[in-house]
């Protein structure tokens, strides 16, 4: 039985790092499970790689095709942006190993569509201070930096990834990525032992 790996966490901690390194691992042979996002293509990023970068009336397509497996919505300082994982069949959960970038709210809902047994959750957490100076620093490579936004993020991150949200969602273990090496090799080696 395959299983679909969920990387998830606070902004900038790393997670797309983690993703990139986990991805191109040739021992684990994880697909990439792309999601779906109605928000602006950064500058670094690539459609198809980092998202499906889409408009709304075609996320409400999938959306009334009962393709959309979670969605969620946020009310950014741009507008409303979606973000959604859509059963596209771009997977085979049943033979193959995927990986995908999620966050805790579309993580309990990939769980109720796959099934528990199917899951492996891994939170990758970083001090706020350490999460604030990448934030920046990321930010001031943009075009056009956004940092109305990167604060809102930044603050709606404490509240969406709380203690009590990880502790409702079974999350019992954190995998800290102060060294990404560290972290890299904890992560590996709980997938090895759990796929």
């Amino acid at each position: 039985m395959g299983k679909i790996i969920c990387l998830f966490g606070k902004s900038n901690s790393g997670k797309d790092t983690i993703f990139k390194e986990l991805r191109g691992d040739e021992n684990l042979k994880l697909k990439p499970i792309v999601t779906y996002t109605t928000r602006p293509k950064r500058d670094t990023e690539r459609d198809g790689t980092e998202y499906y970068f889409i408009d709304e009336s075609k996320l409400e397509t999938y959306d009334n095709m009962g393709k959309v497996i979670e969605k969620r919505s946020y009310n950014t300082v741009n507008g409303k942006w979606h973000y959604a994982t859509v059963d596209d069949g771009q997977f085979d959960s049943d033979n193959e190993n995927y990986i995908l970038i999620t966050t805790l709210e579309a993580y309990k809902n990939i769980k109720a569509y796959f099934g528990e047994e199917k899951i492996i959750p891994f939170y990758i957490n970083v001090e706020d201070g350490i999460r604030l100076e990448r934030a920046l620093k990321r930010e001031r490579n943009q075009h056009k930096p956004n940092y109305e936004e990167m604060c809102r993020r930044f603050l709606a991150d404490n509240e969406d990834f709380s203690g009590e949200r990880l502790k409702e969602c079974g999350i019992k273990k954190y995998y800290n990525n102060y060294s990404l090496e560290d972290c890299l090799n904890q992560i590996k080696n709980d997938i090895i032992n759990n796929i």
